[in-house]
């Protein structure tokens, strides 16, 4: 079974069903890990590099992880979470006087000051419709022309992308709801059939009773596929626990996704047009909504070499919690709070698993990106799981400013672009979801069936350009552990110049064609090894500010 979770605009798929689980459990637990010589060829050489290190020497590390929210109890991540060296845990009070009380581990911009947080949250083209909807309703727009012309299309498109998806809510729903009647009313009837009888699927068939028939008929499906029936009681339990499921779905997308009456800031408490605010949120960087981000975490952080659960990446790294990811589109508000604060605390790394399609503020989130930039701090973005091109079909946040700067290139330089790779070498190599982009996707990580920590100190698998963003991130922190002079735009270059060559000609996601692998980014698979030999060779530019100097302590986990 799939869980889909649209929290980032980005898909999140549990419990994935892959023809790799053949191979052995415990190399797919690590797959990401391996390379070129193994039998995932798609890995990113990290397990043979710490095989070849003759030393573990290297600084720490500080990689935001801008997200939904971390455990931080986690057994797997404890030792590795960013410790506030100038905030004394619960006295209420700001002692470092960054505005952010109590922020010992990070900060909750979806948090309001009751300690609530946000968690459903709608869409951002919802919430345009829903501001654009007054505007344009009872207006004559067949004489419209230029801009006005040019703005209505605009919402035209928006207004059917909202009232479609609430339709197909609708009747959904109306489906499950009928189906799930069939089938309980059937599987009843069968119960009641076979009284304190075992289970007897031939005598079930050879009912005169429809309903007995039906429900022959499902037992029979489900025992098609792998599963054994013990009793009808379990699988009405099943079958009932399914349907909830389902049916929340798709009333979650009706009460908040796509209801464009759904405010979710009164959670928060703060103007969400006040832009200058950054200081609002609250102090709980966990959550009741937190897989999401501690599955990214121990992808780029967690312990290693500490005998239980998986490896990270980077081994001298202390994550910092920035939580702003909820259970819908984030904020621009929100993201480029989140960066501020990410880089004013010292993170040399942020990672950004999440997007959407549509981006009303990106102007706040390009003085961010800009901010980030001047501080020498490189950002790490997922490129999206709808298999789309991204020339054509642009999501944000992106590396392309919405004004181009005088002088400048328009685009962001401290910021990499990632695209998802799956196990399976040869023409199957980028993950069937991936977004792609010629000059718009930079490198291609591992990002499919990625064995990870998850709350309440568990493991899981789940699979997204999400996973793949924090395995650059990853290498990212290891490679400015071990050579600190190296600056933000250099380590960006030094990931993309090593990389390993995709084959010739690989799928094109979201189809069955065959295309040149140069058509879908700009280069290819990471590689651990050549990029930490290329590093060794690249003189370092680094600006050694006071602020990545003091970024460099040594965790909690060391210190002990």
């Amino acid at each position: 079974m799939i869980g889909i979770i649209r929290s980032t605009g980005l898909l999140l798929w549990t419990g994935l069903l892959f023809p790799m689980l053949l191979m052995a459990q415990q190399e797919m637990e690590s797959w990401q890990h391996k390379g070129a010589g193994t039998d995932f060829q798609n890995g990113v050489r990290s397990e043979e590099f710490y095989t070849r290190a003759t030393s573990t020497s290297g600084r720490t590390i500080v990689v935001a992880v801008l997200d939904s929210g971390v455990d931080t109890e986690h057994q797997d991540l404890k030792g590795n979470i960013w410790v506030n060296p100038g905030e004394i845990p619960g006295n209420n009070i700001d002692d470092d006087g960054n505005g952010y009380v109590d922020d010992v581990h990070g900060w909750n911009f979806i948090g309001g000051p009751d300690g609530r947080s946000v968690i459903k949250e709608s869409y951002e083209v919802t919430r345009l419709y829903g501001q654009e909807k007054a505007k344009w309703e009872g207006q004559n727009v067949s004489n419209l022309k230029g801009k006005k012309k040019k703005a209505y299309e605009a919402f035209r498109v928006k207004k059917e992308v909202v009232e479609t998806k609430i339709e197909n809510a609708k009747i959904q729903l109306a489906q499950i709801q009928e189906m799930e009647s069939i089938v309980s009313s059937a599987l009843k009837a069968a119960k009641k059939e076979l009284g304190d009888s075992p289970l007897d699927l031939d005598r079930l068939e050879a009912s005169k009773n429809e309903e007995v028939k039906i429900a022959a008929r499902i037992i029979r499906n489900v025992e098609e596929q792998g599963l054994e029936v013990g009793s009808i009681d379990w699988l009405l339990e099943v079958a009932t626990e399914q349907f909830i499921e389902q049916r929340k779905h798709h009333e979650d997308q009706l009460d908040y996704g796509y209801n464009p009456y759904y405010d979710s800031r009164t959670i928060v408490g703060d103007r969400y047009d006040d832009f200058s605010n950054r200081y609002y949120g609250n102090n709980d960087v966990a959550g009741d909504f937190a897989f999401h981000g501690t599955h990214v975490a121990g992808i780029i952080g967690a312990i290693r070499d500490n005998g239980i659960g998986m490896d990270g990446i980077a081994d001298k790294v202390a994550i910092m919690c920035v939580r702003l990811v909820p259970d819908g589109d984030e904020r621009d508000k929100d993201v480029a709070n989140g960066i501020i604060y990410a880089v004013d605390n010292g993170a040399q790394v942020i990672n950004m698993s999440f997007g959407k399609g549509y981006s009303p503020e990106k102007h706040l989130v390009d003085k961010a990106m800009k901010y980030a930039a001047r501080k020498d701090v490189l950002l790490v973005v997922g490129a999206g799981n709808e298999g789309a091109d991204l020339e054509k079909d642009p999501k944000f946040p992106n590396d392309t400013y919405e004004k181009k700067p005088l002088l400048c290139s328009g685009k962001a330089p401290n910021m990499l672009s990632v695209g998802a790779l799956s196990p399976e070498s040869g023409e199957g190599s980028v993950a069937e979801f991936s977004n792609y982009g010629r000059t718009e996707v930079d490198v291609f990580a591992p990002g499919v069936y990625i064995y990870s920590t998850t709350p309440d100190g568990m493991y899981d698998y789940a699979s997204g350009t999400s996973m793949a963003a924090p395995v650059v991130s990853g290498v990212a922190a290891l490679i400015r552990s071990r050579y600190p002079d190296l600056s933000a735009r250099q380590v960006k270059d030094i990931i993309i110049k090593s990389t390993r060559n995709l084959p010739g000609k690989v799928i094109q996601p979201g189809t069955f064609e065959l295309v040149s692998a140069a058509e879908l980014g700009v280069a290819g698979i990471v590689d651990v090894v050549s990029a930490m030999k290329l590093a060794a060779s690249v003189k370092g530019k680094a600006r050694m500010s006071k602020r990545v100097k003091a970024a460099s302590y040594t965790p909690a986990a060391e210190k002990a």
